[in-house]
């Protein structure tokens, strides 16, 4: 099953709105002989992907995905029809598809006599590459991951407005392999009016990426001429709101599902007030200021038992920084 999480991992980013999805492929003797992950849309499904990389040593093994395999005809034919066609034996799945229109491959496969087995590393395939797309298909609305660089003492600049470099080397290149990896990065007018951000995934020599997300300005004035996010790296959407549920909308009528909030302090707060941050990945430097702007601004908090509480989920080092990626504490 971690095989089957890599091969997902590398696909995240290229397959939405479609679940970026792992399988691995082994013979009747238990030898892991394919794998694959879903295409762009349009393109094969992760199970098919493996089947065809595993030929005829499919037939009386074991395919191990990460979600189960679907039982609909969409743009492609089901992924239980290709399974039951290779001769599949069993079949061992981490979570149950959420999605109405293609769940059901459970029983389908049962009922054609195939072994079926599910919840295998279900926790770590939820925090993986498909934490986004469940909660889409669960919610409806895209998934928000607010990414923020601070001081120890929370500071995101210093007084007098300067920001670079709060965070290490290590994690801005961590940064921008994320950025490659999701749908589109949100930030708000006031943002590109302070640093002119280009709010484009590149590489260690500065170079961009092969892969672009969508650039999404909030805001309701106009961008100025020259401003680098107007340049041809990557598409440039601005949404002349200031309402988190506008901005999800949109985004969500797109086929957005994954969506990195790298605004400013104001904007935020609004996401935050609004319930609509599904995680918090923050990036927290040895470093000191004592003033300069704070990460989060207003966000509907008046007294402490009204405070907005998160779980913490992982704690790494970043080069010389904490990396701490919490989600919300919904208990």
């Amino acid at each position: 099953m971690r095989a089957a999480i890599a091969c997902s991992e590398q696909v995240r980013g290229t397959t939405s709105p479609n679940p970026p999805v792992g399988c691995v492929i082994l013979d009747a003797e238990g030898n892991q002989v394919g794998q694959g992950a879903t295409q762009p849309p349009g393109g094969s499904h992760a199970e098919v992907m493996a089947l065809v990389d595993a030929g005829t040593k499919a037939r009386g093994g074991t395919a191990v995905v990460t979600l189960e395999p679907c039982a609909h005809h969409g743009r492609t034919p089901p992924c239980t029809r290709a399974l039951m066609a290779a001769g599949v034996a069993r079949v061992v799945f981490a979570v149950a598809d959420p999605n109405p229109d293609a769940a059901g491959g459970r029983t389908v496969l049962t009922e054609a006599g195939v072994t079926v087995e599910s919840g295998l590393l279900a926790d770590e395939v939820e925090r993986g590459p498909l934490r986004a797309w469940l909660h889409y298909a669960r919610t409806g609305r895209p998934h928000v991951t607010w990414k923020y660089a601070a001081t120890l003492d929370g500071r995101v600049a210093a007084a007098d407005g300067t920001s670079r470099w709060i965070s290490s080397e290590e994690s801005r290149a961590q940064v921008h392999d994320l950025r490659r990896r999701i749908d589109a990065i949100v930030a708000g007018r006031g943002t590109i009016l302070a640093d002119d951000s280009a709010l484009t995934a590149r590489g260690a020599d500065g170079t961009t990426a092969d892969r672009q997300p969508l650039r999404v300005v909030v805001g309701t004035g106009d961008l100025p001429e020259g401003a680098r996010v107007l340049d041809d790296a990557a598409e440039t959407l601005h949404l002349r709101t200031r309402e988190p549920s506008d901005v999800l909308a949109a985004l969500g009528e797109r086929g957005v599902v994954d969506v990195l909030l790298e605004g400013g302090p104001t904007l935020a707060g609004a996401f935050v007030q609004a319930g609509a941050v599904d995680r918090v990945l923050a990036y927290v430097a040895p470093t000191l200021l004592g003033d300069g702007p704070v990460a989060l601004g207003a966000s509907g908090v008046s007294t402490i038992t009204g405070a907005h509480r998160f779980r913490v989920e992982g704690v790494t080092m970043c080069g010389p920084d904490v990396r701490i990626s919490a989600v919300p504490d919904r208990n």
